[in-house]
């Protein structure tokens, strides 16, 4: 999302809470609950060119969102009862569930303080591929070249591509390019391509997947603490949009067996990796309920209906935009408010070295 498109959203969404939207809807609209999506939590980091930060709140947003949650009267739930009040008659009181995309190393470290001290359940989708030390985390990689080089080269369609990006605008315009491009690639190409990148700017891909994803010993630690649920994003976090059927539902159901086997318990909740409108298919639904799953997760907003209403298999959550740290905007979404789909802004010429 554009940085204009970024704040007239905002700017939307403060001005439906200001003008009483937020009552009104959460009356008509508000369904039985809503999901939260969240990803990373560490403290705010300096510098300029922060392509990710819309992926990353920090423990004290945490912490206010968690004391919101309970002030404005929400049930924080875990995903099993949030799956079972949406079968059910509409209740009085509305729900909130927790959850964490990607499994990162700094949710063990920021974020699960937070969540203890509360006592509130949470889930955290494991890719199960990166606590053995075999995950690409390529968008991590892409950033961290782009930080550091100002002449970057490499190979796209088969053609060498070189670009200057001198100014963080620079930088964050190429980010989006390539990282735009890399999301189309079937999961070999991509791996060829990060790999290809990294070895020419000398980037450690696997050493940085590693140090921020967490470990098995991680898992295994939330996994014996009764408020979370761990839950299965795939094994290798590929999108799924890119696979053959055959393949997904490998990614699918290996995934959640992996998990199984590590954890020996039943893995009842799946998320789609990146789980936006582009990232999964209706035949990834369908192998996502034939796997056993009791809900697989999206990142596509909206709230969750009762009786019924709500397909858990397409379970709509709404994924926050770490660079805002507006409550009110949170709880005009969590009203089931709806805002029209910004157009992206097409890119400016990148400068070809």
């Amino acid at each position: 999302m554009s940085s204009d498109n970024r704040w007239l959203r905002s700017a939307r969404l403060e001005l439906a809470y200001f003008s009483g939207r937020t009552l009104t809807a959460s009356r008509a609209t508000g369904g039985a609950g809503a999901v939260l999506r969240f990803e990373r939590v560490r403290p705010r980091r300096s510098g300029a060119f922060q392509p990710l930060k819309q992926a990353e709140i920090t423990p004290g947003f945490l912490d206010k969102v968690i004391r919101a949650l309970k002030r404005w009267g929400y049930d924080i739930v875990s995903l099993d009862e949030a799956c079972d009040r949406s079968v059910r008659l509409a209740q009085s009181r509305r729900f909130a569930c927790i959850t964490f995309d990607g499994a990162a190393k700094d949710l063990i470290t920021h974020g699960y303080p937070v969540l203890a001290r509360h006592g509130v359940p949470f889930t955290v989708y494991v890719p199960s591929a990166f606590p053995d030390g075999l995950g690409e985390a390529w968008w991590l990689a892409l950033e961290a070249v782009i930080t550091r080089e100002a002449r970057i080269s490499l190979v796209i369609d088969h053609r060498e591509q070189r670009f200057n990006v001198f100014t963080p605008a620079e930088k964050y315009e190429l980010f989006a390019y390539l990282a735009g491009w890399l999301r189309k690639l079937p999961p070999a190409e991509l791996s060829v391509a990060i790999r290809d990148l990294c070895s020419r700017h000398s980037v450690d891909l696997a050493a940085l997947t590693r140090e921020a994803s967490m470990d098995w010993a991680d898992i295994t630690r939330l996994a014996a603490d009764p408020n979370v649920t761990i839950g299965s994003a795939t094994v290798h976090h590929h999108l799924l949009a890119n696979l053959r059927d055959a393949e997904a539902q490998r990614e699918i159901a290996m995934g959640k067996a992996v998990l199984e086997t590590a954890l020996r318990r039943p893995v009842r909740h799946m998320a789609y990796p990146f789980g936006d409108r582009d990232s999964f298919r209706r035949s990834d639904v369908v192998l996502a309920e034939q796997a056993g799953f009791v809900s697989a997760a999206s990142s596509i907003g909206g709230v969750v209906q009762s009786e019924g209403r709500t397909n858990l298999h397409m379970l709509p959550r709404i994924a926050w935009d770490g660079r805002s740290r507006s409550l009110r905007a949170l709880k005009v979404l969590m009203a089931g408010v709806t805002l029209p789909r910004e157009k992206s802004a097409p890119l400016a010429k990148l400068d070809l070295g």
